[in-house]
């Protein structure tokens, strides 16, 4: 998916939370993405608010910091004999 379609989702998620309570806005944006969003859109607006991505509406960008982080994958390294 496009930087700037997950951008302009997340943002339209966090205005709509931000008309429901302003206070908790960061946190149930947040919880929507994790319960919504597929992993790989999560990770990649993960990277993208890493890699300083413009146009994030501020609630949006505090709900990715909320969002766990994904968990690389790694190799299980093998006992050489």
């Amino acid at each position: 998916m496009s930087p700037e379609t997950l951008v302009r989702m997340a943002n339209q998620i966090a205005i709509f939370f931000k008309t429901q309570d302003v206070g908790h806005a960061p946190a149930a944006t947040a919880d929507h993405l994790v319960k919504f969003w597929e992993p790989r859109m999560r990770a990649e607006i993960i990277a993208l608010r890493a890699a300083g991505v413009t146009g994030l509406d501020p609630v949006a960008a505090e709900a990715v910091d909320l969002l766990p982080r994904p968990v690389e994958k790694s190799v299980a390294s093998t006992p050489q004999s």
